[in-house]
């Protein structure tokens, strides 16, 4: 009956008779008999099981499956508190197997790709996508119908570095290998990359990234099934919130998407964070509209200005500075900004500079990224009163260029300050000549933008303080006319009728040089 029984099981009757205590099984992989009441003839029969059972756990049979085709589940939705999960072992693991009393077989592995280990007695395994605690339990298993009662621990000695793809709304998207460091952290010896960490090593989100649904995609086991998590980083950004920062696994896809509207508050906040663009990073802009010298341009952080990278963040204003300042007509309410999403599409959106020197609302000089477009309309309206403010600003040109011709001291071109006065002009060119200005009024002459000449006569009072009736802001490039006296008119004429011939000989000045070729173009009357 019990040689019947041990035909039909094969490696079966090993265990049972392991169980019953008639074998034991040693490193050399021998039986012996431990019990004196088994019968002599049953030994030939068990010693031919043992080496049909090693052989059958050591090459097993191929089982035919037939293939049937397998629809690719949906993706499944949780939520970030159901996403931590624990390590689980792949190709590159070093692990520990250490079987209880049994030292001959225990050992260090190093997991090949695929997952498949080969053990004393048992051969292959797979324990590719299990856990420690999986992997010991199927290898227990395993052991069961050659040993009694095996007790399994799998230890983890080094971590295979994780693979993780990172797309969207980031500087380098693209596919980063991070290393798991020794240590502590959510398993023991395993110190996981966090999201933030993966998104910092691709270089930061961009300005258009909406940070508050980031999603993680995960293999979630079996073919094709994918779990996705979102994730609010403006959350653990603003409270500190450690387990929105969620640990990456190996194979693990992080996406940040485009944000719907730019929320220029955010925007700063955002800059300020490490998962944000370093500062430093040059950032490529294009300068258009009415601004002194429009073009392409690369911005850093830092004081623009002074020629130096300075602690600050690469804004608009720092553009505008690079491209000379503003024009006059600068429109600073509704400046445009053009920035390119990582889809191929485009986001528009204004900022008001003329709040930022009203109120000090620096969150509209908002901080650029690389192809942005800024665009500077043309002021419909222009208020007076708000031009010296505008000169003022650190985005204007700090110095412009004024001729001042005619009867003045020191005739020529001046170089002031771009919110200077007419009077201050006139002071900075030396003052009316004494003896042969006409004080009680000058001619301005402006080169508009567009290509046409304006001019209108001046009443000069020194008193007056910015006026633009009576002493305005002079522009880049006026011209101020100071004619002669009624009184020096008078001399002048007598002394080409006494001495004519010095009069042709004499050289005349670089003023009145000026003066007669504005003559000649007919925007002044000089009187004969």
């Amino acid at each position: 009956m019990l040689f019947a029984f041990c035909l039909l099981l094969r490696t079966d009757s090993l265990a049972v008779f392991y169980q019953l205590g008639y074998v034991k099984v040693t490193n050399q992989i021998t039986l012996y008999i431990v019990n004196a009441s088994l019968p002599r003839q049953i030994i030939p029969i068990l010693a031919g099981l043992s080496l049909l059972a090693i052989t059958d756990v050591a090459c097993p049979q191929p089982t035919a499956q037939r293939s049937t085709p397998r629809a690719i589940p949906a993706p499944v939705r949780v939520s970030p508190s159901n996403a931590t999960g624990t390590y689980t072992l792949g190709g590159g693991d070093n692990i520990r197997v250490d079987i209880f009393d049994l030292p001959q077989f225990s050992g260090s592995y190093q997991i090949p790709a695929g997952g498949v280990i080969q053990l004393p007695l048992i051969g292959s395994i797979s324990i590719q996508g299990l856990t420690l605690e999986e992997a010991s339990t199927a290898i227990s298993q395993a052991y069961k119908p050659i040993l009694k009662r095996p007790q399994v621990t799998l230890s983890l000695q080094a971590t295979r570095a994780l693979n993780v793809w990172i797309s969207g709304e980031v500087n380098r998207p693209g596919s980063y290998t991070i290393p798991l460091n020794s240590g502590a952290g959510n398993v023991p010896s395993v110190q996981f990359p966090t999201l933030v960490q993966a998104v910092e090593k691709a270089q930061g989100v961009t300005q258009i990234a909406d940070i508050r649904r980031v999603e993680l995609r995960r293999r979630a086991g079996g073919v094709g099934r994918v779990q996705i998590t979102t994730f609010d980083l403006w959350q653990y950004l603003r409270t500190g919130n450690v387990p929105v920062d969620i640990t990456l696994r190996d194979g693990d896809v992080i996406f940040v998407p485009t944000a719907t509207a730019v929320n220029l508050a955010e925007a700063h906040q955002i800059a300020i964070s490490t998962f944000a663009s370093p500062a430093n990073q040059a950032r490529t802009v294009a300068v258009v509209g009415e601004v002194v010298r429009p073009g392409r341009y690369v911005v850093v952080g830092g004081d623009t200005l002074s020629g130096q990278s300075v602690q600050g963040l690469p804004t608009v204003t720092r553009a505008i500075q690079l491209a000379g300042g503003l024009k006059p007509q600068a429109d600073i309410r509704q400046v445009l900004v053009r920035r390119p999403t990582s889809a191929g599409t485009e986001k528009i959106f204004t900022v008001n500079l003329w709040q930022l020197l009203e109120s000090g609302d620096v969150n509209q000089d908002t901080i650029l990224q690389d192809g942005d477009s800024i665009v500077i309309l043309t002021a419909t309206e222009i208020n007076p009163a708000e031009i010296s403010q505008i000169a003022d600003a650190s985005f204007s040109p700090a110095k412009i260029q004024v001729n001042v011709v005619g009867e003045i001291v020191r005739p020529g071109v001046v170089e002031v300050a771009s919110n200077t006065t007419l009077n201050q002009a006139l002071m900075a060119a030396g003052g009316f000549n004494s003896t042969r200005a006409k004080k009680t009024s000058v001619e301005l002459i402006r080169l508009n933008f567009d290509g046409t000449v304006s001019r209108r006569m001046v009443e000069i009072d020194f008193a007056q303080g910015i006026n633009e009736q009576n002493n305005p802001l002079v522009r880049s490039k006026d011209i101020i006319v100071v004619r002669r006296s009624a009184t020096a008119g008078v001399i002048d004429t007598v002394n080409l009728i006494l001495n004519p011939t010095a009069a042709i000989l004499a050289v005349p000045s670089t003023g009145n040089a000026l003066l007669s070729f504005l003559n000649n173009l007919g925007l002044i009357r000089l009187p004969k």
